[in-house]
Order: C-alpha cells, then structure tokens, then sequence
C-alpha cells in the first residue's frame, strides 16, 4: 500500500510516497515563504495531482490538531490554517482516506516505527525548529492531552523570568535557532534575515567570543528543558531532531553542557530519520488509524 505523505512547515514542505514497510519511494520538497497556508495547500495540490498509485493521504502538521476529527483549533505558525479542518478538505478533494497528526507526535512514531524507540515503552522527542516541539510516549503509549496539546515543550521556563511579558523565558524563545540568530544580530547590528546559523556556528569553531557566549546559552538553555523533562516524565530515553542535529558535533556540545545539571539515567541521543522523520511518522500514524498492514 503506497501512502503519498506531507510534512508540513512553516518555511518548507515535505513530500513523499511511502511503502506500507516505511520505504520512500519518491520526495520532493517545496520551500513556503512567510508561513502562507494558501500557498501550502496549492503545492499540495499540485503534487498530488502529479503522483499515481497512492492510496491514501498522511499528514504531519504544526500546532494543536485533533488527529480523529482532522481539525486543527491552532496552526502555529500557519495562522491560515487555525481552525481549518485539513483532513476533510482533502478528503473532499481526492475520495481516498486522509489521516492528520501533529509533526512532533509523527517524528516520535517514526522513531517507534523505525528508529531507535522499537523496543522502548517510555520516552520523548524534543523537536528544535522555528520552534520547540515535542512528543511523549509513556507506558507504552503515545501522550497528546485532553486538548491534543501534550508535548509543547516550548512553553517551558527554561531560565528565571526577569521581564515583565509573560513567557519571555521560555523555550521557544530561548532555544531556537531563530533566536539564536536575532541575538546575534543585534550583536553586530546587522539584520537577522542576513545571519545564519551555519554563520554562528561557524564563529563557535573558531572561537569567536560573541558566538562563542551565545550558542553556550543556547545550549544551556535545551539543558535546564532537558533537565525538566527528565524530572516530569522519567524517560529512559530522549531523542533530538531539527536542523540542529545535523551538526556533527551537536551531542559533544549538548552533552558537555548537560554534564552540569547531572542527569545520569536518561539517554540523550538524535532521532534516526532527520528530515525523514515528519513524513514517516505521518504514514505510521495512517496505518495505525485505518488498520493497514
């Protein structure tokens, strides 16, 4: 059974036509300017139309969804798609079976489909993007809350709250690169749609003071959530994905900073499938809801 499969975000979109054993038989990628849900929903489209021999439609999306109803009360960073029902609109527009989850559950089933989660029965993602995101999967089944909004880990306190504003010290805007790359901006006074965080990192390894204070706050910052979690979920394992990890020295660096808050009994490692991971948990989440092999 093939499954054409979506990950959805706010700067790109994944694509892909999945095999029922979680083989990617065909991707594509599509880059979104400025989060516009329309323009999402018409790529959609128009690489869907360009596929054949799917039988069905799985979903990986930002922000509150209802995975029975397909309803997503808030889009996240997609404010186009706040209170849109996404798997009916498309199950109007191709008659085949839709399915819709929320893109850190899919990348925590990915890893219990095909990852390093198989054997495990208590364990977390921590999803590091445009925001922090998240998953739980507690005695042997996966967490979403009774308003589908378990493992929004980036509302999380991640330091002490010294400004007045509600939530100026979470992790969301602590932790992510986007913040990383708007306070080292502000550093050099140039403007953040300038900055990468290749560019960042770049200055850490070479011993660049700013960036140097910078990424070990950022760093110190994904510890004190870590840190967190540990201590309210007791998972014997948590897996890390987002761009992030790509970098090859992402774990020494986590882990020298971790060294410090003294967590022992949990295994902080990187999810198996990277990119991957949206759009195979999407299909897992399709199997699951519609009984397929």
């Amino acid at each position: 059974m093939k499954i054409a499969a979506f990950d959805i975000g706010g700067t790109s979109l994944k694509m892909g036509i999945v095999s029922s054993e979680g083989k990617i038989l065909v991707q594509d990628k599509a880059a979104i300017q400025n989060s516009d849900g329309d323009q999402i929903l018409a790529e959609i489209l128009r690489w869907l139309d360009l596929q054949h021999g799917y039988e069905g439609i799985a979903i990986s999306v930002p922000g509150y969804v209802n995975p029975f109803t397909g309803l997503i009360t808030n889009g996240g960073s997609i404010r186009r798609f706040d209170h849109f029902n996404l798997k009916v609109w498309l199950e109007q527009q191709y008659n085949l079976p839709v399915s819709i989850e929320n893109d850190a559950n899919c990348a925590l089933l990915a890893e219990k489909w095909l990852g390093k989660a198989r054997q495990l029965n208590d364990f977390l993602c921590l999803t590091i993007g445009t925001g922090i995101g998240g998953g739980i999967f507690s005695n042997g089944s996966l967490v979403r809350g009774g308003h589908f909004r378990a493992g929004e880990f980036g509302y999380m306190f991640s330091s002490r709250p010294e400004a007045e504003r509600p939530g100026s010290y979470t992790m969301n805007e602590t932790s992510t690169l986007l913040v990383l790359r708007k306070r080292y901006a502000e550093k050099i006074n140039r403007p953040v749609e300038s900055v990468t965080g290749e560019e960042i990192f770049s200055g850490y390894d070479n011993g660049c003071s700013i960036c140097r204070r910078l990424v070990d706050a950022f760093y110190n910052d994904i510890c004190a959530g870590i840190y967190n979690l540990v201590y309210l979920f007791d998972p014997t394992h948590i897996f890390i994905g987002g761009g992030i990890t790509e970098r090859e020295t992402f774990l020494d660096e986590l882990n020298s900073q971790l060294n410090w808050f003294d967590i022992k009994d949990t295994v902080i490692d990187t999810t198996t499938h990277k990119n991957n991971s949206g759009i195979l948990g999407a299909v897992y989440h399709f199997h699951q809801t519609h009984k397929a092999p």
